[in-house]
């Protein structure tokens, strides 16, 4: 079977959960009058976000981590302007060829530098550490030298799996990342710590890629959170954001099983949680659904 039409596998989906019904209806979580003070980001301010694709499409896309930062910030009463420079493809070397023309040009309070992968993932047209570590250490100079604030971002894995030969060669990048921010008195969003913490043993598929590097909706949440709460926001100040973003009717999350289904963060956080229970991934969950309501044909004897 090649195609289920989008109509059946939706109403598959609201057979297996009644809470479809009413998720559309959820009335915003309201706005915080008074900005708080415990942040770092004040009302007004700007935030450059440079990356690589992961950075482009958590600019991009509805649900992504650069545009959940906005909105948590929002959420808690302060409202911060995003210049989203990321470039899909990108190493430390591209980065700091142009954070003049993309970054200090434009003059923001702030500046989230999330770069790692690629110099690790595309092995040898990467970037050595030693080189990662001068061109990471020039970005910070620079920026701070510029008068913009700098937050640090851990890269997050390539892959699920903490032992991969190229998350164990990320290690020593992050652990530079991380002295770089004491030593440079930057915030710092360990997103590598987060995501490692996050994924649970023994479920089947990616829990929180689409592809093993580049955030699902439940990566997206966790990238932003690791930003906002390294910002300086507490808890109570998180889940406030976690209750905007769902209430958000824009954020729209497409999942390809057989077909393409566009979800309400709620509901994919719903679907997540009942493939978890499965020891599934949200991706083979609705697979293993599908398949139950129309079983795969058998390929037919030439």
């Amino acid at each position: 079977m090649k195609l289920i039409p989008s109509l059946t596998a939706l109403l598959l989906l609201a057979a297996r959960t009644a809470a479809f019904a009413q998720a559309a209806t959820v009335a915003p979580t309201p706005i915080a009058a008074q900005a708080p003070e415990n942040v770092a980001v004040k009302n007004n301010e700007s935030i450059a976000f440079i990356g690589d694709s992961i950075t482009a499409l958590g600019a991009n896309l509805p649900g992504g981590y650069v545009r959940l930062v906005i909105s948590g910030l929002k959420a808690n009463g302060i409202t911060a302007t995003p210049f989203p420079v990321g470039i899909g493809g990108q190493h430390s070397t591209e980065m700091l060829e142009r954070l003049e023309r993309d970054v200090l040009n434009k003059k923001p309070t702030w500046m989230t530098l999330s770069c790692g992968v690629n110099d690790v993932w595309h092995g040898e047209k990467g970037v050595p550490l030693e080189a990662y570590k001068t061109n990471i250490t020039a970005l910070v100079d620079q920026a701070q030298a510029a008068g913009v604030k700098v937050m640090i971002l851990t890269a997050t894995m390539i892959g699920e799996t903490p032992g991969d030969p190229n998350n164990v060669k990320l290690a020593g990048y992050n652990e530079f990342l991380r002295q770089l921010a004491q030593a440079k008195k930057c915030p710092l969003a360990d997103l590598n710590a987060d995501m490692q913490a996050a994924i649970k043993p023994g479920i089947t598929g990616n829990q929180l890629t689409n592809d093993g590097v580049h955030m699902n909706p439940i990566g997206n949440q966790m990238m932003a959170a690791g930003v906002l709460r390294a910002f300086g926001l507490n808890e109570a100040q998180l889940q406030k954001a976690r209750d905007y973003w769902i209430a958000m009717p824009e954020i729209a999350c497409n999942v390809n099983v057989q077909c393409k289904l566009e979800l309400t963060l709620r509901q994919y956080q719903q679907l997540n949680e009942l493939a978890a229970k499965e020891n599934l991934s949200v991706a083979n969950y609705l697979q293993k659904a599908v398949e139950s309501l129309v079983p795969p044909q058998p390929a037919s004897k030439q």
